[in-house]
């Protein structure tokens, strides 16, 4: 009987000491964002950023993703020493001046690319290099399990950003190009009015941008000593510096790499990787495109004319607007620009799309929705089968100028079926040790 006792009252100890224990975990565990404040994130939960490239854009991108605390840049790496230190030393400035800290040393610097990948530390990377080195370094950082945020346009040719896509999709990695209109609410507006018929069937898209790359001609000039131009180069055959390529941290001249060929792919790359890709979206073509490609003969032909399978006609043309779309529908007309939009009838400007009407992706922010995506393991608002599909507008526009010659186009074989040597643009040859 004796013993009974001192078990049940045993017993009734351990149910009272959990039932206080429960009570007390009750005041003990809270959510985050009350011990941290309105959008604390753990730093465990931080997904960590490594920039490959800090140039111009880099620095854009870096007052981008620094105030989201989503993210972290713990490292960037630049063949320029003098702006990958810029770059560092702006990086370590801000979370010091956050943390209320004299000295904050928390971003790492790197030569190569391939040293930043080995890092284990890094989760994703920003790649924001000229358009010759975005496969090379998009494939490897997929290989080395980092998630990607890459720069459009997507890729310098076809295969390069089938490759890319291949890649991300191996090695399972979410993958967003910086066509960041698409997180741009005048955009937004325009695809959903096109989707929902507001201006009846779309007769004809007018997408006024420059032109084509040219041959590189400018002259050469002394190397400095903190410039690796060899690696510059990465992938490409020898070109001789010129400032105007890369400049300078500080020089107001935008890098000039695009206007030349075998770097980029001028205008039609540069905003067409924009404006492409806003009438891939709108005409729903995001995982296709046109079917021919003519260029102007100035007699029936006046302007480069792209074609859909449905019978729309796209044409890179000047309506009167620089870098803008002109959609013409049966019932109306859209004429977008960044931070423009110029609706007829006037109404569909503001024009609220219903909860039972077709809606699009919604991403108010274009970093925000990669490291949201990243969490998730989501496709973002661009995901990289996206952004190959629009850059291949981009690149078949320029085939087609070069050969002065209409194409004929298999979106799903990715070949041009009527012109073989045309068809041998849709690749390049790389250097064999960053080939892809």
């Amino acid at each position: 009987m004796e013993q009974e006792v001192k078990k049940t009252g045993a017993a009734m100890d351990r149910r009272k000491f959990i039932t206080g224990a429960a009570a007390l975990s009750a005041f003990l565990i809270v959510p985050r964002y009350v011990l941290g404040g309105k959008g604390f994130v753990a730093p465990s939960d931080r997904i960590n950023l490594g920039f490959i490239g800090s140039g111009r854009q880099s620095l854009t991108l870096q007052k981008a993703f620094l105030p989201l605390a989503e993210g972290r840049i713990v490292a960037a790496c630049d063949v320029y020493q003098s702006k990958v230190d810029n770059f560092s030393r702006m990086v370590n400035a801000y979370y010091a001046e956050q943390r209320d800290q004299p000295v904050y040393k928390g971003c790492k610097t790197y030569h190569r690319f391939t040293e930043l990948l080995d890092n284990k530390d890094i989760d994703a990377v920003v790649i924001a290099t000229p358009d010759h080195w975005h496969a090379a370094m998009a494939v490897r950082a997929a290989a080395a399990g980092k998630d990607i945020y890459c720069e459009k346009p997507l890729s310098l040719t076809v295969a390069e950003g089938r490759a890319m896509v291949n890649a991300v999709a191996k090695h399972k990695r979410v993958f967003q190009t910086g066509s960041m209109q698409r997180s741009r609410p005048e955009f937004r507006q325009t695809v959903e009015l096109i989707r929902n018929g507001y201006i009846g069937n779309i007769k004809n898209v007018k997408v006024s941008i420059g032109g084509s790359p040219v041959p590189y001609d400018l002259p050469e000039e002394t190397l400095p000593a903190d410039l690796d131009w060899t690696l510059w180069l990465g992938p490409n055959e020898y070109v001789h510096y010129n400032h105007q390529l890369n400049p300078v941290t500080g020089d107001p001249l935008w890098g000039r790499w695009r206007d030349f060929k075998g770097l980029g792919g001028g205008d039609i790359t540069d905003w067409g990787a924009h404006m492409f890709d806003i009438v891939q979206w709108a005409l729903d073509m995001d995982r296709t495109g046109p079917v021919s490609f003519t260029p102007p003969d100035g007699k029936e032909v006046q302007h480069m004319t792209m074609r859909y399978s449905n019978g729309i006609v796209m044409t890179h043309e000047n309506f009167g607007k620089q870098h803008a779309i002109q959609f013409n529908g049966t019932e109306g007309t859209i004429e977008i620009q960044r931070g423009k939009l110029v609706t007829t009838p006037e109404r569909l400007r503001d024009q609220v799309i219903g909860n039972n009407e077709k809606q699009v992706y919604h991403s108010s922010s274009h970093y925000l929705d990669f490291l949201q995506a990243v969490k998730k393991r989501s496709l973002p608002v661009a995901d990289v089968e996206t952004g190959h599909r629009s850059a291949t507008v981009c690149n078949l526009v320029n085939i087609a100028y070069e050969f002065n010659t209409p194409l004929q186009w298999d979106p799903q074989q990715e070949k041009i079926t009527n012109h073989a040597a045309a068809n041998q643009l849709l690749s390049r040859k790389m250097k064999k040790e960053w080939a892809v």
